[in-house]
């Protein structure tokens, strides 16, 4: 990787891989084209740049990019004495070439990951956050370009398509925050990469080093969750039906499960979180007591940004949720007007203000009560990214002067320090403002009975092949729960058979709601092959190819092969494709049958939606493997 000026001055970033031609500055979503540019440094390993234009007014745009070696360098950008309203800065590229692909990096779990290629819609922009990966036309591997720290702001990539070639945007958002004589970005690196999944993991080892808070590193969370078979629709006496049934099959048969969680459904209203409903007669500490007596880590579910307006909460103290700022009223995020209110009374919802002293201290006691006193150890947060969805032009908190993350951190920070060493998955949250802080966080959207349609295998077969990079190298990834069941879905038993192998393969969080003591010896056997601690890598990512490839290496090493499609197909890999070299002997777990390969690739021809998960190694197979590598 290259950089360079022009003769008028502008930067180039070269890479055989991608480049990136003409740098101007960004004030507040707009490229300022007219920037004039003075060059401060140029030399081997240093280019600065300080840039001044009419809507600066007396304020200087400076950048700098400094060469650590051949593939990787790093840049800061900055504003000084700059007086107006500042809402975000950053860089614009009017030029990004040879561009096949760039991912499009979601903001949390909910907010989708994957490839877009430009030139099959022209009319497409689409706002990535914190980091992107560029793939080549014509070439292998990738360019990645990418922030390292994620606590203090909130940080976009936008692609134009309308340009030809696109055209790149970075922004750092300010969120009006006071300025201190300089408002400095995060670093940005900018790397090559011979491959594309490891390309990402090593931006994600980055990210692991810059964070003040080093990454966590929990044992596998492995266990049931209510929400995907009871939903919303529990009392103490199925709750209790359930940790029967799990805790008889678990010792049976020596499945590994830590956790058991009770979701939604025990509080009356979202905001009441020191209330329970009459179901749950005990209240939560003697149920979460019978969940530990039965060996288990007690869970529970709580979304702590949400206020309903129907709770005492919010009854008590409407000046502890976030106001919109034009017409000083509640900012409901959430409207439910109709039949659907989310088993609750209210019709909206609006955001907690953690920055009122009173409300934060609120949440901080709702999180010892539920820690000290109830006895969880396993806390599921969910709904968090409510509490860094919106800046000061749309939002006005009690306390202004702290960016949208700096507002969201603060609360995690506290929570972390509540809830002590206990277990942490963060549900619909911000992935990377979480490292260090969280042990699991969610992927992609509920999980659900459909192949296809809102809560259905899409999001799990678009978002966890994007998001794999990250698991056990900033937290655990958490495809969501596992549906086991023969009944009460829409599923085919060949898409069920292959989702589960593939959210399981992945070897993140590994949960499910079903009752195990209803499940047959086969759906049992699936499980437990699922529950084995391990990862896995996507040796094709990046390919727009329907068929989906994990590998596990080990011995055998497993190989799962997805079709996704809706039509059938055939593939075949070489042993040195898939990383797995002098393999001569494959085991296909799904048909129980054994070949001897002697020209070291495989072939499989899958129907639609169909998978094969083999076990492939250079030594005779002599029995089924009963567990993945």
């Amino acid at each position: 990787m290259q950089f360079n000026l022009t003769l008028d001055n502008r930067l180039e970033i070269e890479s055989s891989i991608v480049s990136l031609r003409g740098v101007s500055p960004v004030l507040n979503g707009v490229v300022l084209d007219d920037a004039r540019v003075e060059v401060i440094a140029n030399d081997a390993t240093r280019i600065e740049l300080r840039f001044t234009a009419p809507a600066l007014g007396n304020g200087v745009f400076g950048f700098e990019i400094v060469r650590e070696d051949k593939a990787r360098a790093w840049s800061r950008y900055w504003l000084e004495g700059f007086t107006g309203t500042l809402d975000s800065f950053g860089l614009g590229f009017a030029r990004v070439e040879n561009l096949r692909a760039y991912l499009r990096n979601g903001y949390h779990s909910w907010d989708g990951s994957f490839y877009i290629e430009p030139e099959a819609d022209r009319t497409r922009n689409e706002t990535g956050y914190a980091m992107t990966q560029l793939l080549p036309r014509h070439g292998e591997g990738s360019v990645v370009i990418g922030f390292d720290r994620h606590t203090r702001f909130q940080q976009t990539f936008v692609f134009d398509a309308r340009h030809v070639p696109a055209s790149l945007t970075i922004q750092t958002w300010w969120d009006r925050k006071p300025p201190t004589g300089r408002c400095e970005s995060e670093r940005l690196v900018f790397f090559e990469h011979a491959q594309v999944e490891e390309g990402l993991r090593e931006w994600a080892r980055l990210v692991a080093q810059a964070s003040p808070t080093p990454p966590r590193k929990a044992e596998p969370i492995t266990g049931w969750c209510s929400w995907y078979n009871l939903y919303a629709y529990i009392n103490e006496e199925n709750i209790l039906t359930h940790l029967r049934g799990v805790e008889k099959i678990a010792r049976q048969e020596k499945f590994p499960m830590r956790v058991f969680q009770i979701d939604d459904g025990f509080t009356p209203e979202m905001g009441d979180w020191l209330e329970v409903k009459p179901q749950f007669p005990r209240g939560m500490k003697p149920l979460l007591d019978d969940i530990r007596a039965a060996g288990f880590i007690p869970g529970l579910w709580i979304a702590p940004f949400m206020v309903g307006n129907r709770s005492r909460l919010y009854r008590e103290h409407p000046d502890w949720v976030v106001r919109e700022r034009e017409r000083d009223a509640p900012l409901a995020h959430w409207k439910l007007y109709s039949e659907f209110r989310w088993h609750k009374r209210s019709e909206e919802y609006y955001i907690l203000d953690t920055t009122h002293p009173d409300a934060f201290e609120y949440l901080r006691r709702v999180f010892r009560t539920w820690r000290c006193e109830w006895g969880c150890e396993y806390f599921k947060t969910d709904f968090m990214f409510w509490g860094a969805e919106y800046g000061p032009e749309r939002a006005r908190w009690h306390h202004e002067g702290m960016t949208r993350i700096e507002i969201w951190r603060r609360v995690a920070e506290m929570i972390r320090e509540e809830i002590g060493d206990a277990l942490w998955l963060g549900c619909g949250c911000p992935l990377w403002a979480s490292v260090g802080l969280v042990d699991g966080i969610r992927i992609g959207f509920d999980v659900g009975v459909e192949w296809r349609g809102i809560w259905s295998a899409q999001s799990l077969l678009r978002d966890a092949a994007t998001r794999n990079f990250a698991n056990h190298i900033l937290w655990q990834a958490d495809p969501d729960c596992i549906l086991l069941r023969e009944r009460f879905h829409h599923l085919t038993d060949a898409q069920q058979r292959s989702l589960a192998l593939y959210a399981g393969m992945l070897g993140g969080v590994t949960m499910t709601s079903d009752a195990l003591d209803e499940l047959s010896p086969e759906r049992l056997r699936l499980w437990k092959l699922l529950l084995a601690p391990g990862t896995a890598h996507l040796p094709f990512l990046g390919q727009a190819d329907p068929a989906l490839v994990l590998v596990r290496a080990g011995d055998p090493s497993a190989v799962l092969i997805f079709n996704t499609s809706d039509a059938p197909l055939e593939r075949t890999y070489t042993f040195a494709a898939l990383g797995i070299p002098n393999a001569r002997y494959v085991y296909d777990w799904t048909n129980k049958t054994l070949q001897v390969c002697k020209t070291a690739r495989v072939s499989v021809t899958l129907a639609p939606h169909d998978s094969a998960l083999l076990f492939i190694s250079d030594k005779p197979i002599t029995q089924t493997p009963e567990r993945l590598p």
